[in-house]
């Protein structure tokens, strides 16, 4: 088969490489031609180098054409893979140091609350710009496969509005799914079940998970015709870790009866009752991994991680290339989708689409993340039901904050964000109206550079806090670095533990989703 894949940010470095490396463990892609593109040369040359040092090092006959004109690069491709940061670090930075002086204390901020509503501003009009080109020059029905955050909000506005087929794919599913397997393999052995050796791998499991991007639920958990749904409360409190690192997801689960798929520090930000009293996180929060609830904790990984790469890099190209062996192939949903699509093979997944009756109590229009398959004919999404009403009525008042940001970063509607902000759990749980009001135009007025669709409303913003700060009406600002902020290595601190860099960086890099 000789196929076209895009990859619209490509300079997200080890992801773009584990992507490829996973499309060409598939005999048939052999001569699949690769376009990368980014607005980084300095970043798109580093890359482009690696895949092409590793496509000649497993002797195969796949091609890499790199370019920074996107329009170019996404001329006849079958399928296109987003994989962007709208503002990079830079912007990343303010989404957490600003809504800390307001009090609202994030880990990652890149799916909701206030750093995810504003991811969403920056994202989607150049979201909306890719599905145009896509139109225009890639082939007939080619499929946007969406890796960027925040997910739901950039899946919804490219399938509404960039009339663009666009799946939204995550790897959630599968790490909480790990998790669940690693439960029953404690408890299993404990009970006598399986051997002192015996290892319980996911595909033992059978799982169904339903809800939202970050807020989706196990609603089946079956081990050797066992449901294990009314046993996961005790199993997940007797784990010999997940005591100490999913505090908040245990708590969820004792109250709702259902395991969330996502990280302790992810869920503890989409809620409204875990962080909204500052003496209070560090209580629901462990520090041995940022993912488990860490002030600004992704920024952090993200910006050490990107720094160690740019040192490490000539490293990287004096090491042994990898081989594209299945036994290497991660478990992100891309290649397994492409190959299911162009073969026939039949790929089952947890992906983010359309909700077209399939989650029946979710408003249609919406974007649910549920178990789907691939084949030939397409990518086919069953009827799951009604969610539990627990589970239902906290993605409900997620989804009607990421429809407003939608709507609001698609039309430049200020109005309409502030209200997203003003109605997100966390940050409602925190601020007050004025408090949501001034923190909106201190966003706008320090990400103006992103924000072209505000154009016309960033000056009004800055004078109306340049008002308030006259007239003694400005909120007070806090100066702090939150609950639980880690310092941020400078590339000397992390040259002194060369491993634990490497392993921090790949902590940041969502191309470490391999198989166990």
């Amino acid at each position: 088969m000789s196929i076209k894949i895009a990859m619209v940010g490509a300079g997200s470095i080890g992801f773009t490489r584990r992507l490829l490396a996973d499309i060409l463990t598939v005999p048939e892609f052999a001569d699949t031609t690769f376009g990368l593109t980014d607005i980084s040369q300095q970043n798109l040359d580093m890359v482009s180098t690696l895949c092409k040092s590793d496509i000649a090092a497993n002797g195969l006959s796949a091609r890499v054409e790199a370019s920074t004109d996107r329009r170019r690069t996404i001329a006849d491709a079958d399928y296109i893979i987003c994989t962007i940061r709208q503002g990079g670090l830079e912007a990343f930075q303010t989404d957490i140091d600003v809504p800390l002086m307001y009090g609202v204390d994030q880990c990652v901020g890149d799916t909701l609350c206030a750093g995810g509503l504003m991811y969403a501003q920056r994202t989607i009009p150049v979201l909306l710009d890719f599905c145009k080109d896509i139109k225009e020059v890639a082939k007939p029905g080619a499929i946007f496969l969406n890796y960027s955050n925040p997910m739901a909000m950039n899946t919804w506005a490219c399938n509404k509005y960039g009339k663009v087929q666009t799946v939204g794919l995550c790897h959630g599913v599968q790490r909480a799914h790990w998790q669940i397997a690693s439960c029953i393999e404690q408890w299993a052995r404990r009970e006598g079940l399986i051997g002192p050796e015996e290892k319980v791998h996911r595909r033992d499991v059978d799982v169904i998970a339903a809800g939202i991007n970050h807020q989706t639920w196990f609603v089946k958990v079956e081990w050797r015709g066992m449901d294990m749904v009314p046993r996961l409360l005790e199993l997940f409190q007797q784990h010999s870790d997940f005591p100490r690192t999913e505090k908040v997801r245990i708590d969820v689960l004792k109250r709702f009866g259902y395991y969330s798929t996502e990280s302790n520090g992810h869920l503890s930000e989409y809620l409204p009752w875990y962080r909204k009293r500052v003496d209070e996180i560090n209580k629901w929060i462990d520090l041995s991994s940022w993912i488990n609830g860490e002030t600004g904790g992704y920024l952090r990984v993200c910006t050490e991680g990107r720094h160690w790469f740019e040192t490490d890099y000539p490293n990287w190209l004096k090491a042994e290339p990898p081989k594209f062996t299945a036994d290497k192939r991660s478990e992100e949903h891309g290649s397994y989708i492409i190959e299911a699509r162009e073969t026939g093979r039949v790929y089952r997944g947890h992906f983010n689409v359309v909700n077209r009756g399939n989650i029946t109590n979710l408003p249609n229009g919406c974007i649910i993340e549920i178990p789907g398959y691939v084949d030939k004919t397409g990518i086919n999404m069953p009827v799951v039901g009604d969610l539990p009403l627990a589970c239902a009525t906290t993605c409900s008042a997620s989804i009607r904050v990421q429809e407003m940001g939608m709507e609001a970063a698609v039309h430049g509607d200020i109005s309409l964000l502030k209200q997203a902000m003003l109605h997100d759990p966390l940050v409602g749980a925190v601020c007050d109206p004025e408090e949501v009001w001034q923190m909106t135009d201190h966003l706008l007025t320090v990400q103006a550079q992103w924000l072209p669709q505000y154009a016309s409303e960033i000056h009004a913003a800055g004078a109306r806090l340049s008002e308030a700060e006259t007239s003694g009406s400005r909120v007070n600002l806090l100066k702090t670095e939150g609950a639980a902020r880690l310092h941020t290595k400078t590339v000397d601190e992390m040259l002194a533990n060369k491993e634990a860099a490497s392993a921090n960086a790949q902590a940041a890099d969502k191309g470490k989703m391999t198989k166990s």
